[in-house]
């Protein structure tokens, strides 16, 4: 098309050259030029009225298309455009132009720029979004229906391409505009020239049917460029004047509606959330004797798996040393990979024993397992304590000397339990002339019952500690016996437990264990901090072994369906109207075992169900199993432990029951609050940090707790449960959202270890 606007052009010139003497001659016949021209121009009006209403036949789907978005204006000038060229032609059979070769290239430069202009525009519009593009098609819709009739037959449905096709338009009827004020002048002194344009333009339209429809935009560009050519050949010099502002105006409107398509299109800025600083990067090491879930005995094992993985996101560098206990599942041991070995010595006659290192990666936490089948081919990780003392004292001392073999020199080394109870010792004696001496020792207590006391002559030939370690303030406990607990605490640089509460319980007579004396003593050094949980594992909304997976949308309906599945599956009687009450335990005297066996009877009133799951001690056990049979569809006694059906407990029970004598920290209630159970718990340790109590009053609270260790007092948290379950279900409902909503992870209990890390090891 572009080549067919040249040839018409130069065609143009070619005529207008030829005709210049006799512009020349014709002067005289100014007067009846215009009296001609004035007759035409009516003529031309009534002509171009009847041509417009044949255009829609002739003109392509696409091209048509392309007229819908235009503005009203715009398509109000172009019809007075057609006008005025259908007079121009008119006017043309009584002139002759006078045009010369530099008038002629001033035309073909003032093509050009608008053709750029368009282009520029038609690439704009080619990126504009799809929601942008339907929004200005119906504004450009609501326009196009008040304009003039003519029009309005014009219109296609087609409404993305028009968009584009409007503005292409547009651009292309400005360069036209411009010739006609360059050219009217000597178009009027020509009354007698005749120049036959209508074949050419003509020819175009056919062309631009003929051309696919990608290509339909600019044959309509040619169309009106040919028509306004020689309509300016012949157009008096006031309409001129007349015309260029109108194609100014034209201009300043296309701009505009480009700027506000391309301020449309910006995509909007998203803001990065802020990085989080957690301080200066320190490297960890975590020494302890079990870890999920490799193998797990108790709470221990989580906070071993879950605490080192937060630390890691909390820009730490993290590794774990465990035994390598023939007991790990295969799936873990056929991935470790072997790091290296060595001997070791050992026993204060100097015997040697063997070291191997394991490496298991995961979840950004290296864990490395000391290997050696003399001590750890047993099938559990505790058996007693005449086996278990010679074990753990070999694990200490391996665990430092990998570090070494390794080069691997922590800041910190975190020691747990009387398991690791030599560690510190180890590191201030044995290891006091290596690089590992630069390390500092924290050592958290999970349960001060567990000590790891044995006698001394035993104690000392299995580690070879220097004799004068085992004194009064160290090992030596009751003067025959020494203390691996103890005797690491004396040792650390910093002491903590799992709650704060239980941080000052152990400093009193009751719950110190003996150690109450020496904890008071090294309390500068002593600090509680809260376990959480590992929120991705207990997430009843991802959960697995949930049957209903919920969350706080739904948790309401979803937990009875769940209370329902529970129900069938232990055997208790299928009712929603039953308060079920889930028990996850060791049956120990400490878990507060010895109160529940009392109570149960109280609780039997028809309305309450108990479904029960753990082991222990046998007479617990066995009255479980009694009341199961006293107590068919009511009591349920699952005498093992069954990850799946806990979590199936934690899901579908309606409170569960913690009324421990004396609890460090506890999980089972953390798990509970996380899958909308509530939670009935003493308030001692780590219960008492973590449940508060309802108040009626205000409607605030996240369980029921009772204080004193009593029978009659944890009789009466459960009937205010059921009480509330039964009577004000609504209020029942917002405590499981509130209970749901609590944060339980181990952010801010890992940040609390890590601001500790950076305390102890400040540079």
């Amino acid at each position: 098309m572009a080549a067919r606007k040249t040839t018409t052009t130069k065609a143009a010139a070619a005529k207008t050259a030829s005709k210049a003497a006799a512009a020349e001659e014709i002067k005289e016949s100014e007067q009846a030029a215009e009296a001609v021209v004035k007759e035409a121009a009516a003529e031309a009006e009534k002509t171009v009225a009847e041509e417009i209403a044949e255009e829609p036949k002739k003109a392509p789907a696409k091209k048509t298309a392309a007229k819908k978005p235009a503005a009203k204006k715009t398509v109000k000038k172009a019809a007075e455009v057609k006008i005025d060229e259908k007079a121009a032609a008119a006017e043309k059979k009584a002139a002759e132009v006078k045009e010369s070769a530099e008038e002629v290239k001033t035309a073909e430069e003032s093509k050009k720029a608008p053709a750029r202009k368009a282009a520029a525009r038609k690439t704009v519009k080619k990126t504009e979004e799809a929601a942008v593009e339907e929004k200005a098609a119906k504004e450009s819709a609501a326009n196009v229906q008040t304009a003039e009739p003519e029009v309005k037959a014009e219109e296609a449905p087609e409404k993305a391409p028009a968009k584009k096709a409007s503005a292409k338009k547009t651009a292309a009827k400005k360069p036209a505009a411009k010739r006609t004020s360059k050219k009217a002048d000597d178009a009027a002194k020509a009354p007698k020239a005749e120049v036959k344009a209508e074949p050419e333009v003509k020819a175009a339209a056919e062309a631009a049917k003929a051309e696919p429809e990608a290509k339909a935009d600019e044959a309509e560009k040619a169309e009106p460029e040919a028509k306004a050519t020689e309509a300016a050949k012949a157009e008096p010099e006031a309409k001129a004047v007349e015309e260029t502002p109108k194609a100014e105006a034209d201009e300043k409107t296309v701009e505009a509606a480009t700027l506000t398509a391309e301020e449309a299109i910006q995509e909007p800025v998203i803001e990065e959330a802020p990085a989080v600083d957690y301080g200066p990067r320190r490297s960890v090491v975590f020494i302890g004797s079990e870890c999920y879930p490799f193998v797990k005995s108790g709470g221990l094992g989580d906070v071993m798996y879950a605490l080192p993985k937060e630390l890691a996101r909390q820009n730490c560098d993290v590794k774990v040393i465990l035994p390598r206990y023939a007991c790990i599942p295969w799936e873990y041991q056929e991935k470790m990979v072997y790091r290296g070995s060595f001997d070791m010595d050992l026993c204060s006659d100097g015997r040697r024993f063997y070291v191997g290192i394991m490496e298991y990666v995961w979840d950004g936490v290296v864990y490395d397992f000391i290997d050696n089948q003399e001590f750890f081919t047993n099938g559990n990780p505790y058996t007693n304590l005449v086996d278990d003392i010679p074990k753990f004292c070999y694990f200490g001392k391996a665990a430092l000397a990998a570090l070494l073999y390794m080069d691997w020199i922590p800041d910190v080394i975190h020691c747990h339990d009387w398991q690791a109870g030599l560690v510190p010792l180890y590191l201030r004696t044995m290891f006091e002339n290596t690089k590992l001496a630069s390390a500092k020792t924290v050592f958290t207590i999970h349960n001060l019952r567990f000590q790891g006391i044995y006698n001394i002559e035993t104690i000392q030939y299995w580690s070879g500690l220097p004799d004068y370690v085992f004194n009064k303030d160290c090992l030596t406990q009751n003067w025959l016996d020494a203390n691996m607990l103890k005797g690491g605490l004396a040792y650390s640089n910093m002491i903590t437990t799992v709650s704060h509460t239980y941080a000052g319980e152990i400093q009193t007579p009751f719950f110190g264990e003996g150690l109450d004396d020496h904890l008071r003593y090294h309390s500068g050094k002593l600090r509680g901090i809260v376990n959480g949980i590992d929120v991705e594992t207990w997430d009843p909304a991802t959960d697995w072994r949930v049957p209903v997976n919920y969350s706080t949308a739904d948790a309401i309906a979803k937990k009875k369906e769940n209370k329902a599945i529970l129900q069938e599956e232990v055997g208790l009687e299928k009712d929603d109207g039953k308060f079920v009450i889930g028990l996850i335990s060791r049956l120990t005297n400490q878990k507060g075992l010895d109160l529940i066996n009392a109570i149960i009877p109280a609780l039997m009133d028809g309305n309450t169900q108990i479904a029960v799951l753990g082991t222990g001690d046998p007479q617990y056990e066995d009255s479980f199993r009694y009341y199961e049979n006293a107590y068919k569809g009511s009591v349920s006694s699952s005498i093992m432990y069954d990850e799946t059906r806990a979590h199936r407990i934690y899901a579908g029970a309606d409170a569960l029951l913690v009324p421990s004598l004396f609890e460090p920290c506890g999980l089972t209630q953390l798990n509970a609050m996380r899958y909308g159970t509530v939670p009935i718990v003493r308030e001692t340790g780590g219960l008492k940090d973590t449940v508060e109590p309802y108040n009626q009053f205000e409607n605030t609270g996240n369980g029921f707790t009772f204080d004193r260790y009593e029978t009659g007092l944890l009789l009466d948290a459960c009937n205010r449960a059921k009480t509330l379950f039964f009577t004000e279900r609504d209020r029942w409902d917002e405590m499981i959202i509130r209970d749901m909503q609590k944060d339980v992870s181990w952010a801010k209990a890992a940040k609390q270890y890590k601001d500790m890390y950076l305390e102890l090891t400040q540079r």
